[in-house]
């Protein structure tokens, strides 16, 4: 079962990337490390894969 875009985002969050704001249903996050990600999708909506991987990605790519 995918996860949800929110639960994407709490990860995110708890990585330590903060929203930028963003247009419509697109959520751009920062690191401090100066890595960006943008989120699309409401936050009920099923994740796609690729939007599960990029995340697990970014977040273990700030986290060295």
């Amino acid at each position: 079962m995918p996860k949800k875009i929110r639960e994407l985002i709490r990860e995110l969050e708890k990585a330590g990337f903060q929203n930028r704001g963003g247009k419509g249903s697109h959520r751009n996050y920062l690191h401090p490390s100066g890595t960006i990600l943008t989120i699309s999708g409401k936050t009920g909506s099923d994740a796609k894969p690729y939007q599960e991987k990029m995340v697990s990605k970014k977040i273990e790519e700030v986290s060295k």
